[in-house]
């Protein structure tokens, strides 16, 4: 069974069996459940949507389905075609539509497609939301329009334009200094929309583009996760090309990763270091980040006279916890950046010029830039259990053992030591607990799992 249910949306693969995997009839009827909460939770006739779709092989015919369901509810439809999430997001408030829908997978494998679901502030809906839309596709309780009240259709190319121009509009984003350093950079986009988004972004920033994997045909040459273990081929070109830096991007554009002149990976959770050491320098404020994310966020904002807060795990909290605490940049440590200046999500192209302008501003190499923020090393680990044992009552235990230490219960248990951290956090769907860790070396950061893995064994 390959097909998740979440409250941000639903996941799955492509064929097979209807409830199983992610087919024909389950993008009907979950297309249906949206537009249909959206219809019954604004007071006015006639609903736009803005719909878009990252360059998978399945897009085009998950868009399909999409876009006439939504216009058989009697919904107009805005379709972007070709784009990114934050492209999406942006393009939703800025056309005044009622919602959106991301038609992406993510970091996924090709076989993968998803609908992700857009309030009319672009921003993901809540989970209270989410769970509404579940309810409604369980009872498929749709009531289609008749044919003289169908929805509209209608195609947008300008969106990227768009998209670029709201960020070279930033006061924050130096033009001019990015120019002045004729950067050369090898980018790949994992055959995906980064490749047609982010060259004409660094064109306009005067950067020089060396194309890697830029072809919009959703055949992925690698894993599209943009982690080390994936990415030796712009690490050797970066090198052969004597360029200032790589940049890689996932299939739907909002996870940047960096590589530096040397061929060594930046670190994915260097990437919102790095841009928030830029703006909290100028700006003085608040960063945020997940539970789960390094602690060199926090260390960085504290030399900076800023404060740090972290919250669960997952783009929303990110997001609910930036506006309650009006952050200057927030976002998650696999390289997502969000600026609330742009708008509340992650984005790529923004992560990009706001990181080359700290990059033209401090006049280093990407390495030497790297080597001015506090090195830690982070490991991931799952214990296994059987389903008999009470997982709640096990990290409670857990929790009392560690009690003189700095405990956060926000989202699973995270205990913070004073040199390193442990998070525990429960699988919802199995009977595991997944660990991460963080210390100043990668031996270390693996032992604490270990020996987090033999206490909790002692517990049971």
């Amino acid at each position: 069974m390959s097909l998740i249910k979440s409250i941000s949306g639903i996941r799955g693969t492509i064929g097979g069996k209807v409830n199983d995997n992610l087919t024909p009839l389950d993008v009907v009827k979950f297309a249906s459940a949206f537009g249909t909460w959206l219809q019954n939770n604004k007071n006015k006739k006639d609903l736009t949507l803005v719909i878009g779709r990252d360059a998978r092989i399945s897009g085009q015919m998950v868009s399909s389905l999409v876009a006439s369901t939504l216009q058989g509810l009697g919904i107009h439809v805005v379709d972007l075609g070709l784009s990114t999430t934050p492209t999406v997001e942006i393009m939703v408030p800025e056309l005044k539509a009622d919602g959106g829908i991301i038609l992406t997978a993510s970091h996924n494998p090709k076989q993968w497609n998803a609908l992700k679901l857009l309030n009319d502030k672009g921003e993901f809906i809540s989970g209270e939301n989410g769970a509404e839309v579940l309810t409604l596709a369980e009872n498929e309780d749709f009531n289609y329009a008749e044919v003289d009240d169908l929805g509209k259709y209608e195609t947008r190319d300008d969106a990227f334009d768009i998209h670029i121009k709201q960020i070279l509009d930033l006061p924050t984003v130096d033009v001019e200094a990015i120019k002045a350093k004729k950067f050369k950079v090898v980018l790949d986009a994992v055959n995906s929309t980064g490749g047609i988004s982010i060259p004409p972004l660094l064109e306009k920033l005067g950067v020089e583009v060396v194309k890697l994997y830029c072809e919009p045909n959703g055949q992925f040459p690698h894993n599209p996760e943009p982690l080390k273990e994936h990415l030796g081929d712009i690490c050797e070109l970066v090198i052969k090309e004597k360029a200032d830096m790589g940049i890689v991007v996932d299939p739907d554009v909002d996870r940047l990763a960096l590589v530096d002149e040397k061929g060594e990976m930046f670190g994915e959770e260097y990437t919102l270091v790095a841009v928030a050491d830029y703006l909290l320098k100028d700006k003085k404020g608040v960063a945020i980040s997940n539970l789960s994310s390094s602690r060199a966020l926090r260390d960085v904002a504290k030399n900076l006279d800023s404060e740090y807060f972290a919250s669960a795990v997952g783009e929303v909290n990110v997001v609910t916890l930036m506006k309650e605490k009006n952050a200057v940049i927030g976002g998650e440590g696999n390289g997502g950046i969000i600026y609330p200046e742009l708008h509340y999500g992650r984005d790529s192209l923004v992560g990009v010029a706001l990181f080359l302008t700290h990059l033209a501003k401090e006049n280093k190499t990407v390495s030497e830039l790297r080597a001015t923020y506090p090195s830690y090393f982070m490991g991931k680990k799952k214990i296994e259990l059987t389903p008999d044992i009470d997982v709640d009552a096990l990290l409670i235990k857990v929790q009392e053992e560690y009690k003189n230490e700095e405990i956060s219960t926000v989202d699973g248990v995270k205990i913070d030591f004073p040199e390193n951290w442990v998070h525990l956090r429960k699988s919802n769907t199995e009977p595991i607990i997944r660990i991460y860790t963080e210390a100043f070396s990668q031996e270390e950061a693996d032992k604490l799992g270990d020996d987090m893995i033999a206490k909790i064994r002692s517990l049971i």
